[in-house]
């Protein structure tokens, strides 16, 4: 029983000790390292709820917390989930606020048991189902868009995601050791067999150490003029495990001084909150938690960051809850979601998930004012909605349909890879109506080089689109850069960032509006070879193995799947029993 207790708490804390490895599944391989014990699903209906109410009622003393913890760290240890420091110091940091937000929360027994017995033991709906209310306003025709007359003003925006500074990379040491981040100072010397971190950075499951970072911005500074830039988050390594908030801080100031510095006081920078941001990692209570538990440790220190980029209203609401908007020219609004209020890692939306912090009722009351004055707007955010909560994401997706013909621009990151999903019109779901450009990674995590996109958008011109008109990738080629010519045990000294590719011109394209991004993906279908070369440009150039049948279709899942609910259906449609959508929604990057 006592086995069963400690599993059962493990199994509700797996998202915690995952980390980005895209196309896994963590809970799947919990489950398998699980069988060497039992499988849930041979427990009984009577013996699971029995299991959750000893659990509900242990955690109802403060006293018993410590043996929980304790009960958890060693199930940790003993079934090989972690290295054994990282196991202690996991539970260690994540407990206080894990186990409060599990206490507050209405999870029943018989909803953990259909999480991990299976429906026929009840209904999972802890997130239960909710509707926005949108004004009683109808909507404007549509009117399809065309491309902007030659000639015409284009504006030109920097993107910069997924960041991933690790303090503690070291040149020359593991490349491949046994804890979920290496190439640090602990991670050892490697051996003959084992690959080494280079000076710029390292093919494997290792960060990016500063002087990367600092190489980009000067590389961004003197590659042309930037009318703003938007960053969509996630500073910090993959130590999850041993992060402090003074560490988080400190981080956030270093790298938004950074960019202060190399792009200029005139350059506008828009930033968006990540997963990575907080510590425990995703942890991010709504508004309603109060004190030292809340977030406000985090968001004022961001407006103080932040404060040289953005008015005094935006930093009101960012302080609030993570979110702002801000209007970027004349007829052109922005507003930065935080998207944590929609990941199902965040777990004190275990206590509340109807939509947190009333930020999607905010953001229909923002597009509404802007739809009124006829402004366009910008959407930018760190995880993609299309792996949000079920109900966050149907109501994302319908507020996109709502206000086709104001929201012109949808920028994400997260995935750590080069993506895009799409968003159709809700009556046919044949009709492509939006796109949610999801881009590169700064960081190498995993086995990727670093990269940044370029955004060419309708400019600043009356009667602008807004609509993104193209865009650009630009990567480190790591092997080149360290290992310079003549000398291959010596790095590159001031490494080029190269141009990848220009989509336009790589995927022959007029320019990247819904239509063509829907063409494009069935272009993918018809043209394996077109594939193919996303699949390589989605990998930032470093990619060994090509993408084959049951890669493909789940390839084509993702990008047509701009909310959550479409990728469960092609994933079951497909055959592949929910493991797709799980293994998405799980890349914990």
């Amino acid at each position: 029983m006592k086995l069963l207790l400690v599993t059962a708490f493990v199994a509700l804390m797996w998202p915690l000790f995952g980390s980005c490895h895209p196309g896994q599944t963590p809970e799947l391989k919990l489950m398998e390292r699980l069988k060497v014990g039992f499988n849930w699903r041979n427990v009984t209906c009577p013996l699971c709820k029995a299991v959750f109410t000893i659990l509900d009622v242990a955690l109802l003393s403060d006293v018993n917390e410590e043996r929980v913890a304790k009960l958890v760290r060693e199930a940790c240890i003993r079934l090989h989930l972690a290295d054994e420091q990282v196991c202690r110091d996991l539970t260690e940091l994540f407990r206080d606020d894990f186990i409060r937000a599990l206490q507050q929360s209405l999870l029943w027994p018989s909803e953990a048991c259909a999480l991990l017995v299976g429906s026929s033991c009840g209904k999972f709906d802890v997130y239960a189902p909710w509707n926005l209310t949108l004004p009683n306003v109808p909507k404007p025709p549509v009117t399809p868009p065309s491309p902007p007359k030659p000639g015409s003003p284009q504006s030109r925006v920097l993107f910069l995601t997924d960041i991933h500074w690790d303090q503690e990379y070291q040149a020359g040491s593991t490349a491949d050791c046994k804890d979920p981040l290496c190439c640090r100072n602990d991670s050892g010397s490697p051996s003959w067999r084992r690959r080494e971190a280079g000076y710029w950075g390292t093919y494997g499951k290792c960060d990016l150490p500063l002087r990367t970072v600092e190489n980009l911005l000067q590389n961004a500074a003197t590659a042309g003029h930037w009318d703003w830039v938007y960053w969509t988050g996630d500073i910090p390594a993959h130590n999850v495990w041993s992060q402090t908030r003074k560490q988080q801080l400190s981080e956030l100031s270093v790298i938004s001084r950074m960019i202060h510095h190399y792009l200029g006081p005139n350059v506008s920078v828009y930033p968006a909150i990540g997963n990575h941001e907080s510590t425990p990692v995703n942890s991010f209570p709504p508004p309603f938690i109060h004190g030292n538990r809340s977030a406000s440790w985090l968001y004022d220190t961001m407006a103080q960051e932040w404060a040289a980029w953005l008015p005094d209203q935006a930093l009101k609401t960012l302080r609030y809850g993570g979110f702002y908007t801000v209007e970027i020219q004349p007829g052109l609004r922005l507003v930065s979601l935080n998207m944590n209020f929609c990941a199902r890692e965040n777990f004190w939306l275990m206590v509340n998930s109807t939509d947190p912090a009333n930020q999607l009722q905010w953001l229909v009351h923002i597009l509404q004012e802007s739809e009124d004055k006829g402004e366009k707007v910008h959407i930018i955010g760190h995880i993609p909605p299309g792996l949000c909560l079920g109900s966050w994401s149907w109501n994302y997706y319908h507020i996109v349909n709502r206000y086709e013909s104001t929201i012109t621009g949808q920028f994400f990151g997260h995935t750590h890879l080069d993506q895009f999903q799409m968003f159709y019109d809700e009556a046919t779901m044949t009709r492509p109506l939006g796109v949610a450009f999801i881009a590169p990674s700064v960081t190498t995590f995993v086995n990727l080089n670093p990269g940044y996109r370029v955004y060419y958008i309708d400019g600043n011109y009356s009667g602008s689109s807004r609509l993104v008109l193209d865009h650009e990738t630009y990567i480190l080629n790591l092997t080149e850069a360290n290992h310079k010519p003549g000398a291959p045990r010596s790095p590159e000294p001031s490494p080029k960032w190269k141009l990848l590719y220009r989509a336009t011109d790589a995927y022959g394209i007029p320019s990247v509006f819904p239509s063509d991004c829907d063409g494009l993906m069935r272009s993918f279908i018809n043209e394996d070879r077109v594939f193919q070369k996303f699949w390589y440009y989605k990998h930032k150039g470093h990619v060994s193995v090509p993408c084959k049948e049951v890669c493909k279709t789940t390839e084509l899942c993702f990008l047509r799947s701009g909310r959550y609910e479409d990728l469960e259906k092609c994933d079951h449609m497909n055959g592949f029993g929910g493991n797709l959508a799980r293994a998405a929604r799980k890349t914990l990057c």
